[in-house]
């Protein structure tokens, strides 16, 4: 199952004890939207040829700009094998405007 979770929801769970592994796959051109420091950037058009560089047995979270590709990435993670799969709603976009508005915006 894949479980939808809020910026301010990722934003808390980055602090917790056992941190997600948090996936940004958005493609390289689209970071200038912003990046968030404990993302790491896999696009989604990479992905499916990268996903041994994740471990199924950890939790991931999957972001993008809005919330659709993250999605996509996250219903592959789960045909793989990933069980705890989790996306932003929202993407990026909603990270920044309610948990960092000061982070670099564009459309």
């Amino acid at each position: 199952m894949i479980e939808e979770i809020t910026a301010e929801q990722l934003k808390y769970r980055m602090y917790a004890k056992e941190a997600p592994t948090v996936v940004d796959v958005r493609e390289r051109h689209e970071l200038d939207i912003g990046r968030l420091e404990f993302a790491r950037n896999i696009p989604y058009s990479q992905l499916a040829n990268r996903l041994h560089e994740l471990d199924a047995t950890l939790p991931v979270v999957i972001l993008c700009r809005s919330g659709n590709r993250s999605l996509l990435a996250c219903k592959l993670l789960v045909s793989h094998g990933f069980q705890a799969v989790s996306h932003v709603t929202g993407g990026i976009l909603a990270w920044v405007a309610r948990v960092d508005p000061t982070m670099r915006r564009t459309v």
